[in-house]
């Protein structure tokens, strides 16, 4: 029998490749190398089993991402907290395949995924916004727009065959920390360039 966290490991592997759907609690159960009941008797069901994946996936995540430093200017705290957030994707690649299948999906599970987790991220970036909005820095962003702005760039960190394709030789774990930080500026920087300081020429 594998442990838990394998089971959750090939668990994330098989909602990756297959989707929510497209994974029956059979197939599943031949995926995890155990009895076709298992999900059913140690999770209660396979919806029970996706919450389990995902937190195993997402919790390490958050927990990881830069605490809120009152002694920083706003503009780096929502920089650091963003690249944060571009590293983390790099040590858990399949969890953006399996956020990226639900996002589309108006479902219980995206109501798990947002209240749990993308909206406690969301209120950090909001909090350092709101300030830089209320300093001039920044234009007023809603908070859908500042979602999209910040999330598509996640793809430049798990994007290899392309990156490659595209220049980037092959990554190491320096490489891809210098990469999350540049596109962490490179969002800030556009977010601040619709400040009425920017406008002005300051």
């Amino acid at each position: 029998m594998p442990d838990e966290q394998s089971i959750l490991q090939r668990g994330l592997e098989a909602f990756a490749e297959l989707g929510y759907d497209g994974g029956s609690a059979r197939e599943l159960a031949r995926r995890l190398g155990v009895s076709h009941n298992f999900i059913n008797d140690r999770y209660g069901s396979k919806a029970a089993f996706w919450r389990a994946v995902v937190d195993s996936a997402l919790s390490a995540q958050l927990a990881d991402l830069p605490q809120p430093d009152p002694a920083l200017d706003d503009a780096e705290q929502l920089r650091l907290l963003i690249a944060g957030f571009y590293r983390s994707a790099v040590d858990t690649p399949l969890i953006g395949r399996v956020l990226v299948n639900e996002f589309s999906r108006d479902t219980e599970r995206l109501d798990y995924l947002y209240e749990r987790y993308m909206a406690p991220i969301l209120q950090r970036m909001a909090s350092s916004v709101e300030r830089l909005v209320a300093a001039g820095r920044m234009a007023p962003i809603p908070l859908d727009v500042l979602f999209f702005a910040v999330i598509p760039p996640v793809s430049g960190m798990l994007d290899g065959p392309l990156a490659r394709r595209l220049g980037r030789p092959e990554p190491t774990a320096q490489q891809l920390t210098a990469t999350a930080e540049l596109l962490a500026r490179l969002v800030v920087n556009g977010l601040l360039a619709t400040g009425a300081e920017e406008r002005g020429g300051a």
